[in-house]
């Protein structure tokens, strides 16, 4: 289920990255920009301390100018992501984790990806009125409809 989840958030980042590139105002918001590089780092940082690599928080947390990195920032994350996770077991899920940025709590992995996925949604969904406010319109993203087909993510041939 955990890889169901994690593989439906890259088809649902995928699809609103899309949405975005396909709509003028929203490609020009700032607003949406730094929500879907909010989304994007939030996962970033958890899945580095899975990885257990460097989280560098200053270069991370520049919104970038334009949609094109992002992308490519998206994409290289769902690699690592998917990478990691398909060769994932229970032991891995149950590890325990610890990070400075919430003091005196223990996670598991499986707790952590957890986050990533509701995180990720709940930023989808205020994206969703975002696109609306511009005259865009939301895709259909409902884990039901992608678990289907579980289609690849689509992503954007030109973000900018």
């Amino acid at each position: 289920m955990i890889e169901d989840l994690l593989r439906h958030k890259w088809h649902a980042n995928a699809a609103y990255l899309s949405a975005v590139c396909e709509n003028e105002a929203a490609r020009q918001d700032e607003e949406v920009r730094k929500l879907l590089h909010h989304i994007l780092i939030a996962n970033r940082f958890w899945l580095f301390l899975v990885l257990g690599r460097e989280f560098d928080r200053e270069r991370e947390t520049r919104v970038p100018d334009g949609l094109n990195s992002l992308a490519a920032s998206y994409r290289e994350t769902m690699a690592l992501e998917l990478e990691w996770v398909s060769r994932c077991n229970d032991a891995e899920l149950h590890r325990q984790l610890v990070t400075p940025r919430f003091p005196g709590q223990i996670f598991t992995v499986e707790q952590v990806l957890m986050q990533v996925c509701l995180h990720s949604h709940g930023h989808r969904a205020q994206l969703a009125g975002k696109l609306r406010s511009l005259g865009g319109t939301p895709p259909a993203t409902d884990f039901v409809l992608w678990i289907r087909e579980r289609p690849e993510p689509e992503w954007p041939s030109s973000a900018n």
